[in-house]
C-alpha cells in the first residue's frame, strides 16, 4: 500500500518540464489524497505552464511512476506555480534551454539583429558588428536567419561551403567569424518557398547540427518584420538581446518600432538602435548630406527607451586587391572605427 511519504518521494524526483527543476525544488506537489480501500492516489501538481504538450507528457510520467510504485489508479490535476516561484527558477531554465541548443555552451551570449522593413542595412550591421567584436578579441558566430533573403555569405566574400564531420556541420570561417547561412544549402541563388514550420526546423538545425565550438557571441541576422522566424527566435532564445536597425527616415523608424515592441512584449532586452545610412560625407568638401532626413534613430530609441549605439554613414569599404568582401569595413576605415566603438559598447552592456 502506498503511503503519503512514498508518493511524495516518487513525485519529488520528477522534473518540471519548463523550469528543469524537480517538483521538490519548486514545491510543485500541492496535494496528495489516498483512498486505501481502492488503492487510488489523487494528486495536484503545480508547474510553470499548463495546458501544453509538455504537461501531457508529464502527466503520463507521473501516472506511470505512481502505478509502478503500487497505485491501482491515479487521479491528476494541474495548476500553475505562483509567479514568484517561476521567476526564481526561470533564468536557470532559460540558460539550460539555450545551452542545449549549442551542445551545452552556456556561456554564449545571443544578439538578434532586427528591423521593421528590408533595405535598411540590417545584414551589413550584423556582419560588421561580428567582425568588430572579433577584432576586440571575442569568439563570434553568425546565423544568417534571414532564410528568404540570405545575404551574409556574399557580403563577407565567403566562397567556401560548410563541410560535414560525423553528424555535425562545420561552419565556414571568414575574418575570424564562424558563419552559417541558408545560402550555403541552395543552388544558383534559388528562391526558398517554405512555410513557417519548415523555417523553424531549419533554424533549429542551425543551432543543433552545427559545430560552433566555444563562442562569446552568436549574432542572428533576422528577417525584417515580425514573422515566423522572428517569433521562433524569441521562443528558442529567451535571453537573447536585440539590436534594432533603422534609417533616419521617419517611415523606416516607425516600422522599426514594431520589431522593437515585439522584442519588449516577449521580454527581450533591447541593447540599442543603430541608425544606418545616417548621412553622406563628401570626400571633396567634408560636408555632410542627410540624404534620408534626420532624427529617425533618436526618435526610435526614445520610443523604445534605449540608446542609439551608432550613426553609420553612407560609405563603401576601401577596395583591396587581395580581399573580396563587398560589405566588410577595414579596421582603419572611418566606418570600421564606428563599428569598433559600437562593439565596445555592446561588450560593456552585455
Amino acid at each position: 500500500m502506498l503511503t503519503q511519504e512514498k508518493v511524495l518521494e516518487i513525485l519529488h524526483s520528477i522534473e518540471d518540464p519548463f523550469l528543469h527543476k524537480t517538483l521538490e525544488e519548486t514545491g510543485g506537489v500541492e496535494e496528495i489524497k489516498i483512498k486505501e480501500e481502492k488503492n487510488h492516489v489523487s494528486v495536484k501538481i503545480l508547474i510553470a505552464k499548463t495546458n501544453t504538450a509538455e504537461q501531457m507528457e508529464l502527466q503520463q510520467t507521473i501516472v506511470n511512476a505512481l502505478k509502478s510504485g503500487g497505485a491501482a489508479t491515479v487521479g491528476l490535476r494541474f495548476d500553475q506555480l505562483p509567479e514568484d516561484v517561476i521567476s526564481k527558477f526561470q533564468p536557470a531554465a532559460e540558460q539550460q534551454k539555450e545551452a542545449s541548443l549549442l551542445d551545452g555552451n552556456a556561456g554564449t551570449k545571443f544578439i538578434s539583429i532586427a528591423s521593421g522593413k528590408g533595405g535598411v542595412g540590417k545584414s551589413t550591421v550584423t556582419v560588421n558588428l561580428a567582425v568588430a567584436l572579433t577584432r576586440l578579441g571575442k569568439k563570434v558566430g553568425i546565423i544568417d536567419a534571414d532564410i528568404y533573403g540570405f545575404s551574409v555569405p556574399d557580403m563577407m566574400g565567403v566562397e567556401e561551403r560548410p563541410v560535414v564531420r560525423g553528424e555535425k556541420i562545420i561552419p565556414v570561417e571568414r575574418f575570424g567569424v564562424k558563419v552559417v547561412s541558408m545560402g550555403f544549402f541552395v543552388e544558383d541563388n534559388s528562391p526558398i518557398i517554405w512555410r513557417g514550420p519548415m523555417l523553424g526546423k531549419m533554424l533549429t538545425s542551425f543551432f543543433k547540427e552545427v559545430e560552433w565550438g566555444d563562442l562569446d557571441y552568436l549574432l542572428l541576422d533576422l528577417p525584417p518584420g515580425t514573422g515566423d522566424v522572428a517569433l521562433d527566435v524569441h521562443s528558442m532564445l529567451p535571453s537573447s538581446k536585440e539590436i534594432i536597425v533603422t534609417t533616419p527616415h521617419p517611415t523606416a523608424a516607425f516600422v522599426a518600432a514594431r520589431a522593437g515592441q515585439m522584442a519588449l512584449k516577449t521580454d527581450h532586452e533591447i541593447l540599442g538602435v543603430v541608425e544606418n545610412m545616417a548621412y553622406f560625407e563628401s570626400n571633396e568638401t567634408g560636408n555632410k548630406e542627410f540624404v534620408f532626413g534626420r532624427g529617425g534613430g533618436v526618435k526610435l530609441a526614445e520610443q523604445l527607451q534605449t540608446a542609439v549605439l551608432g550613426h553609420i554613414p553612407l560609405q563603401q569599404p576601401y577596395e583591396e586587391e587581395d580581399v573580396f568582401a563587398p560589405s566588410v569595413y577595414q579596421s582603419d576605415h572611418p566606418t570600421g572605427v564606428i563599428y569598433r566603438n559600437m562593439a565596445a559598447k555592446i561588450i560593456d552592456k552585455y
